[in-house]
């Protein structure tokens, strides 16, 4: 397996004085290399300015199983980046007279159980609907095998709708069930299928050549290899090696599952985001009238702000430094992107990495930073992950050592207590181990326990330093060390409830 990415880059000359320019693409090539040599990037960027591209970076595997590098033209699933194309659909649909966002989704899908919930609730995230698998999910244990796809849904809301988390409006939570609806609406109103009405009312007049909708049962489980950049994880957070998302059982069959459309089944290219972009500047899509209201944040009942800023399917950024930015990420298992907006600029950052899976936000709005010429400190190294490196493979002297010297070199390397924490529950397993997507646990007790007695040692302070030292010692039957560390960790927080509860049942020993 390869163990250092193929770079490719492509530069272009700005339109500002050429000094300006040129050291505003030294900058973002500086920062986006120095990420990628620091195993903190692998995808691609692109950032443009009144359409024209100004910087372009692809580095890294498309599949790290097969050794195939990225390219400029390499696909990539947009994730819940497809819903601002829903949501472009259905303001198309509003245009044209067929709905108003202000209707009733009743009034446009017969049946619909919540009278109360319109259209613009669905588009900002305000419905109060629960989640798809609030649902389903018991259909999905008895029916392992089976495939639900929108209709399912649909015909499952109406025979058996679930309470609502709150009045419509009153609140905002962010949930795909909002889109897999207005996908619904769409087929309905457009009288066509959702993916016949995306492609000749959206990818067709934006140029999108190169954008498609693929199901999720395809992108998780196509025993052919696709020509799109797989999604990555690493199987623990000491992991050397990446293994394709679609290869992890739990996630292939979850998606073999919920085969759902409208809010996360197309892929596309950084170039095609940037005609979608484009053709949203120039009303091949939407009016502009259209646009003012789609980047306006929606107000709650009581007139306030929800923290979310969404307006009618994108995120409205509450920084104006730059001027009124707009933006929508995508993230799914082991992959991350961003479409980001300055609209009052007329720049556009598009990010994705197939990797890290949240990634792609911060790194356009540093990018964003970059182009309008402010400094953004070049990015460090993880200490945490050398230290574990060396842990695992040399033993418990030599990767002290090297961490010493790691922390002396504060410039190129950073530590953090959290990500050290982290991976000691990785290594040591249990009920208070994260492990979303079923992975064997490893259970590498000596390597927990000296990780978990370093970070009491290094954040003396830290409450969960102590608590976290507690429960290896305790699982190691240590118990008068494990009281001692528990006791610290009361002391620091007296509102550690978990760590009276070991406490009350040590002493009782």
């Amino acid at each position: 397996m390869p163990t250092r990415p193929l770079i490719i880059a492509a530069l272009l000359l700005l339109s500002l004085p050429r000094g300006e320019a040129q050291n505003r693409v030294a900058r973002l090539e500086r920062h986006f290399s120095a990420l990628a040599a620091n195993g903190a990037f692998n995808g691609g960027v692109l950032v443009a300015e009144r359409g024209t591209v100004r910087f372009r970076k692809t580095t890294g595997y498309a599949d790290f199983s097969r050794s195939v590098p990225l390219a400029a033209g390499t696909r990539f699933p947009l994730a819940s980046l497809s819903k601002t194309i829903t949501a472009t659909a259905v303001l198309q649909l509003a245009e044209a007279g067929k709905l108003s966002v202000s209707d009733p989704v009743a009034r446009h899908l017969p049946g619909f159980p919540y009278p109360d919930i319109r259209i613009r609730h669905l588009l900002s995230h305000t419905s109060g609907l629960p989640p798809y698998n609030a649902y389903l999910d018991s259909l999905r244990s008895a029916h392992p095998d089976t495939s639900f796809g929108n209709a399912d849904f649909r015909a499952v809301l109406l025979k058996a709708p679930r309470p609502l988390l709150y009045a419509p409006g009153a609140k905002a939570n962010y949930d795909n069930v909002n889109y897999l609806l207005l996908a619904l609406l769409i087929e309905q109103v457009a009288g066509e299928p959702y993916r016949t009405y995306i492609g000749r009312h959206i990818l067709k007049p934006a140029r999108m050549t190169q954008t498609l909708l693929l199901p999720f049962r395809q992108q998780y489980n196509a025993s052919a290899p696709l020509p799109f950049a797989y999604p990555h994880l690493y199987p623990y957070k000491f992991s050397d090696s990446l293994v394709r998302a679609k290869d992890v059982t739990y996630i292939a069959r979850y998606w073999r599952t919920y085969n759902f459309s409208g809010f996360g089944d197309l892929v596309s290219t950084l170039r095609d985001l940037l005609r979608y972009d484009e053709a949203l500047y120039n009303g091949r899509l939407l009016k502009r009238e259209t646009l003012e209201e789609a980047f306006q944040p929606v107000p709650l009942n009581d007139g306030s702000l929800p923290p979310t800023r969404f307006g009618l399917g994108w995120q409205v950024g509450s920084d104006s430094t730059y001027g009124r930015v707009v933006y929508h990420n995508g993230n799914a298992t082991g992959l991350s992107c961003i479409l980001l907006r300055n609209i009052s600029r007329k720049q556009t950052v598009i990010v994705f990495d197939n990797v890290h899976a949240d990634n792609a936000q911060p790194l356009a709005f540093e990018a964003l930073r970059l182009l309008n010429g402010d400094a953004v400190p070049l990015p460090r190294k993880s200490a945490a992950a050398e230290y574990v490196r060396l842990l695992l493979h040399a033993g418990c002297l030599p990767a002290r050592a090297r961490l010493r010297a790691l922390q002396a070199d504060s410039l190129r390397y950073y530590l953090s207590e959290n990500e050290l924490n982290d991976i000691g529950y990785d290594l040591m397993g249990g009920p208070n181990n994260p492990n979303p997507y079923r992975f064997a646990e490893v259970r590498r007790y000596p390597e927990a326990l000296e990780l978990f007695r370093l970070v009491a040692e290094l954040f003396p302070g830290s409450w969960n330093a102590h608590d976290s030292y507690g429960e290896i010692l305790l699982l190691l039957g240590r118990t008068a060390e494990a009281t001692e560390e528990y006791r610290r960790s009361v002391q620091l927080n007296p509102r550690n409830e978990g760590g009276k509860k070991a406490l009350e049942r040590l002493t009782r020993q």
